[in-house]
């Protein structure tokens, strides 16, 4: 977590970047910020330039001033590295820092996320510079953070990258007939018989376009996929290293980007002190959607806090309609992120930048130049609820007993398969699940193929396509003990070199689950069958098993086509527990009313009952429980107090079973 000896209050600030501006304007900057409660600024983010114009020139004097300023007004900084970019002069003489795309071609200097990991330029001058900027400012106290590049992203499919492939993969797999095996070469007359044969998976070699990107050898670029998340890694984990050689306290970070499909965080998670990450929903983003992302985040590290590193106070700039935050929506995201697992409410940006691709996303500081202004009312009126609040919820944890499963080798290699449908989207099936849950007040724990599933009552895997070795196993002892287990359509088909399972769907799971997957139907989106369960009709849409029963008893059947009458979803009593099989994607009602079933089933409770579209989450600390009220509607919502308590922000006591109005938007932190 964030140096907890430092921090005492929920960290409330982001990112501000002086080097964009003249020095006179520091100071009136500084004044605002601190006038609309913020007290954490994160520096130097992208300012490799700035600070290193040559081999061996270095210019650190703008950085100590600004470094001097914030220290003498009391605030505090998450210092980050600077390398997400690298300077043009290093890409004039070190080419091969430049990275190469998905179609093959080498690009010039531009943009962001520009250098290839696997540079030699790039891992020595990136780690170089980390450790002079943790020497340089190693004595300053108010530092809370390191913040290690920004927003890791991008592939590169450049020369370096390729032979730095090869040797991945003969580390990995030892001697070439293995990989031959696992990559099943003989398809296509593909047979390598030498290290130096292979050629990197792209546009140029393996991959075709089409409604998704699809691949002719999913063995070969799923492990790219995981190559090219590890040369990243191994780039971050460098500049970790240096700057933890000189400030070994000081806690290290790099910004997430929620459910980012190119880099493997739960593997990263490892390598972090604590999870940061930037919060950007797009306008259709539902509340739980975003609600699932921050859960993901508050999972990659068993249930830590994380911090919420950036978002838009107003108003992003990259979507195609770029709407307002409207009133109340800045302050009730913003404690959405804390009531799911946040220690701070962070920015992106301070100060509006008046030219390039980001002058028109919002910013605490408009191009007005001044306080006077609604978005800076908001941020202003929200940090004073934050030195309200103090340090009462740092710390504190979720405690849930339903586990959804998100592992990124099932996202990459379902993904990249062709068929049995272009729109299947692994998250959208999460997404599904989490929903039914999050719109009962359900928590949810998001977890990964390692983490332990004694602690749950109810575990979800939505199309695990591809079973791990071993996680069969695990499955197999925790529905033995007495759990509850469900997976869905498409699941236990292949292991972890997406090579399919023999002998009839789903696998390896097919014993716990009592069923034998014959077909599979792809229905396209304008068709479906239908289904009837709990007195209801629902619809089977995306796909539709065709199963037959092996132990298992099915709780509903389809109700049309040539498979009428056979099993949509089954139960199987497995040793002391349950499996259930939902054999076909269904609507939000479905979701909802066949999970609120499992939960009874379990005796797992709703944190809270509310109205619709008023959220309840709980963190639980060593003396007091937080329960966050959240209406997400744009009405009056009335809420029943379950328990006495007194809410955080306005100091006002409730007794059980009273009574009070929400306003929309409106927010309640109910400490008892």
């Amino acid at each position: 977590m964030i140096n907890s000896s430092k921090v005492n209050k929920i960290l409330f600030g982001g990112d501000y970047n002086p080097e964009q501006w003249s020095e006179d304007i520091w100071e009136e900057d500084v004044r605002l910020l601190k006038l609309s409660g913020v007290d954490t600024v994160t520096l130097n983010v992208f300012n490799w330039a700035g600070l290193q114009s040559a081999e061996t020139t270095y210019h650190f004097e703008k950085l100590d001033k600004i470094m001097n300023l914030v220290t003498l007004n009391g605030l505090k900084v998450c210092l980050a590295t600077s390398t997400a970019a690298h300077p043009a002069w290093m890409a004039k003489k070190y080419p091969d820092i430049l990275h190469t795309d998905f179609h093959g071609m080498k690009h010039a200097f531009g943009g962001r996320h520009n250098s290839c990991p696997n540079s030699p330029a790039y891992r020595k001058y990136s780690v170089l510079l980390a450790a002079k900027l943790a020497e340089r400012y190693k004595s300053y106290d108010n530092i809370v953070a390191w913040h290690i590049s920004n927003e890791y992203g991008s592939e590169c499919y450049c020369e370096n990258c390729e032979k730095a492939f090869r040797i991945w993969l003969e580390a990995k797999y030892i001697t070439i007939d293995e990989l031959n095996r696992v990559w099943n070469t003989s398809f296509w007359g593909h047979t390598f018989y030498a290290w130096d044969e292979i050629v990197l998976p792209n546009l140029l070699s393996e991959h075709f376009l089409g409604p998704q990107d699809r691949t002719m050898f999913q063995g070969i670029s799923l492990d790219y996929r995981r190559f090219n998340s590890d040369c990243l890694l191994e780039a971050y984990r460098a500049e970790y290293r240096a700057v933890k050689a000189i400030t070994p306290d000081i806690p290290v970070t790099t910004n997430f980007m929620e459910f980012y499909k190119i880099l493997d965080y739960r593997k990263w998670a490892e390598y972090l002190d604590f999870i940061s990450w930037d919060s950007y929903p797009s306008n259709n983003h539902s509340t739980a959607q975003i609600a699932l992302s921050h859960d993901l985040m508050r999972g990659l590290k068993g249930g830590q806090p994380f911090a919420l590193m950036e978002q838009s106070p107003s108003v992003s700039n990259w979507l195609p309609y770029n709407a307002l935050k409207r009133p109340g929506v800045m302050r009730l995201w913003s404690y959405l992120a804390v009531a799911h697992g946040s220690d701070t409410i962070m920015f992106f940006q301070m100060r509006r930048s008046i030219g390039a691709c980001e002058k028109f996303h919002g910013a605490v500081i408009d191009h007005a130049g001044h306080g006077d202004t609604r978005v800076f009312r908001e941020v202003a009126a929200l940090g004073e609820e934050l030195k309200l609040i103090g340090g009462r919820t740092l710390g504190s944890r979720m405690q849930a007993k339903v586990g959804i499963l998100f592992d990124w080798d099932n996202w990459w290699a379902l993904e990249y398969s062709a068929g049995p449908s272009s729109d299947l989207r692994y998250h959208d099936e999460v997404l599904n699940y989490y929903t039914g849950l999050h719109d009962q007040n359900i928590a949810v724990d998001i977890i990964g193929v390692n983490d332990d599933l004694s602690k749950y009552d109810v575990v979800i895997t939505p199309v695990l396509y591809m079973c791990k070795t071993g996680y069969d196993d695990k499955i197999r002892e925790f529905v033995k003990a007495g759990g509850t287990f469900i997976t869905t359509f498409f699941s236990g088909i292949v292991n972890e070199h997406d090579l399919v399972v023999t002998g009839g769907y789903p696998g390896k799971l097919r014993d716990i689950m009592g069923i034998w997957v014959e077909e599979i139907d792809a229905l396209p989106p304008d068709t479906a069958n239908s289904f009837a369960l709990y007195g209801r009709e629902y619809p089977a849409r995306l796909l539709c098993d065709i199963m037959h029963l092996e132990g298992a008893i099915a709780l509903s059947c389809y109700e049309t086509d040539f498979y009428r009458d056979t099993p949509v979803v089954t139960r199987n009593i497995f040793g002391r527990g349950t499996a259930y099989y939902v054999g076909t994607r269904s609507d939000r009602g479905f979701y909802k009313d066949f999970l609120k079933h499992i939960c009874e089933e379990k005796g797992i409770a709703p944190v809270m009952v509310t109205p619709s579209e008023v959220e309840a989450v709980r963190r639980i600390g060593e003396e007091k429980s937080y329960t966050f009220l959240l209406n997400h509607s744009n009405e009056n919502k009335t809420v029943v107090m379950d328990d006495s308590c007194t809410d955080l922000l306005t100091g006002t006591l409730y007794q059980k079973g009273q009574e009070t109005e929400m306003m929309p938007k409106g927010v309640m932190i109910m400490e008892k």
